[in-house]
Parts: C-alpha cells; structure tokens; sequence
C-alpha cells in the first residue's frame, strides 16, 4: 500500500491536556502534535508557541480563561515554523518575541514555510483562512532576554542552534522550568528538515546543563520530574547522533541520497518507529543531514513542490528494499 506524502493521512483528532506544572504555569499538550507553553505573572500571560492558526489558539486561549482573566500580553516564538507561529493573531499581543536569527528566517523564508508545512500537515492547520499573513517578532533579541511579569522572572534565550538556526527556550529559573521548543522531543520524531546536525548535541548539552527539574518539549508530554527532562534530551540526542552519523558514513563510501536514506531508514525503525510522526519525518531529516555531510551548510529552502518531489522519490526507495 503507497504511503500518504508526510501527514496528509492523519485526521484523528487528538487528546488535549492543559497540564499544571507549578503556580501559574501550564503546557497545552495534544497525544505529539506541537506544544504551547504558558505563563501567568502578576499583571499578564505569556504564550509559548501559539498553535499554527487563530482558530487553533482560541482553544489554548478557553483553557487560559479558565484559570486567569489577566490579559496576553507576551507571545514567544521559539522559531519560525509555520505551525508555531500563525495563530499569533489570535492572543492580540502586545509583544512578540523572537530571536535574531528567526526574524532573518521570517524574512528570507516565511511564506515558504508556511505554503509547505500546510501541504504536510492540513489536520494543523484547522480554517487557515484564519491566518492574516505571517507572523512578525516586534521584539527581537541576540542571545538573551530577561522580561518580568510583576515578580515573576522569565529568561528567553537563544543557546544556540538545532533545530533550526534561531531556536529560542524559555526558562523559569526559579521554578527550573524549561520549554524547549522543537529542540527536544519526547516520544515524537525531531523534524530536522532545516537543522544543523552538527551543533545540536552541543545546544543539548547547554539545556542538560541547566539542570530542568520540569520540561514542555515540542511535542509530547509535560515531564515533571528532573529524571523525564534528562531522558527526554537525551532521546532527542541518541536519535540525532544515529541518524547523522550513520549518514555521514554513507556519504563518505559514496553513497547516494536514495541508498543512503534506505540504509538509514533501516537502522533507525526497530529502535525509534513507533516514534509519533516517524513516518514524515524521515525522509526530510535525512535529506538535510545528506546535504550537510556534504555541501550544504545551511539547509536549504522547502517548497511545497520539493517536499512532495523528494518525499515520494525516497517512499519508493524503502519499497524496494
């Protein structure tokens, strides 16, 4: 039986929680669909990651009016994919935030993003008629940002890249809650279509440093123990370090995409395919690690025409092998 291109098949709605992790602080979690984060200080809310249109959000926003009337004022995005960021409007923030380098991703590739990850993913992206345009930071940062909601103190800060080049977490220090954004997952697939491979372990190691003691990944559950965030970076690391360096390998005996991908796609099944969205997300990942062995520092961009082009090409290679 043909495989559907990426998650076009999937149509099941999931199962929402709005899971407390301390005193005013939440995690809008869905079964491994994309995270949302949220704090409440003493005069305003921040929104993590903002669901991928306004129709979307205004289900986080119901589960916030359940428990504070304070207004949304901050909205944070932790990078520029499309199903992160296009709800936005909805919070009618006073501020967005976004790091350096994800304002430069908005800018170069944004409306890309938006027409490919919409063709992966249509169940995400419930009445996109919703969305008014891009989603654009009006407060853009290098490194670090400090922003205090009454007494309550949240750090947003950009340690480096991943998952993409601007990935941006945002932590409690008092409370050593970290969200993390797509940079660590729990039991789902890291989509690594526009990664840098080579210096993802290193930002990970900047996160287990941090010493989380509770983490809202991407996607999965809320962890609320100290253990589960160590278990959780470190099955996003074991993951990447398979997959690129078994490719790696296979480029340097000259290998071509198609082999590689199979041979690749062989080693990683057994351990990590029951993984939610395995199954899309490998022929990207292994792409962009195919190109970054090789000439392509920086990924490249992803159109709807590539991403169906390249997925179905690699789909026939696994059923020939």
């Amino acid at each position: 039986m043909e495989k559907k291109f990426a998650s076009v098949a999937d149509l099941e709605q999931k199962q929402i929680t709005f899971a407390p992790l301390a005193d005013g602080v939440y995690a809008y979690t869905a079964e491994g669909d994309p995270n949302t984060g949220i704090i409440i200080g003493d005069d305003s809310v921040m929104v993590i990651d903002t669901q991928a249109t306004p129709t979307m959000a205004a289900d986080v926003i119901r589960r916030i009016r359940e428990v504070t009337d304070l207004p949304i004022k901050h909205v944070v995005l932790t990078h520029y994919h499309a199903v992160r960021v296009l709800g936005a409007s909805a919070y009618q923030p006073e501020n967005v935030y976004a790091s350096r380098n994800t304002y430069d991703l908005i800018v170069e590739r944004g409306q890309q993003d938006f027409e490919s990850e919409l063709g992966r993913f249509p169940r995400l992206f419930a009445d996109v008629s919703s969305v008014p345009g891009l989603t654009w930071p009006n407060i853009v940062f290098e490194r670090e940002l400090t922003v205090f909601m009454g007494k309550r103190e949240v750090k947003i800060l950009h340690v480096g890249k991943g998952h993409t080049k601007g990935d941006t977490v945002v932590w409690l220090p008092k409370e050593r809650i970290l969200f993390s954004g797509d940079q660590v997952e729990y039991g789902a697939t890291p989509y690594t279509g526009d990664a840098y491979h080579e210096e993802w372990p290193a930002t990970l190691d900047k996160l287990a440093a941090m010493k989380p003691e509770k983490l809202v990944p991407g996607r999965g559950d809320a962890l609320q123990t100290a253990e589960q965030c160590l278990e959780a970076i470190e099955g996003t690391r074991n993951f990447l370090n398979q997959m690129y360096g078994n490719v790696k390998k296979c480029r340097a005996q000259g290998m071509d995409l198609a082999s590689t991908y199979a041979d690749t796609y062989k080693l990683l099944q057994p351990q990590f395919g029951h993984w939610v969205i395995f199954e899309h997300c490998l022929p990207f990942d292994i792409t962009r690690c195919y190109d970054e062995a090789g000439e392509y520092q920086h990924p490249r961009i992803w159109t709807a025409k590539r991403d169906t082009e390249m997925w179905h090409s690699l789909q026939e290679v696994v059923a020939k092998h």
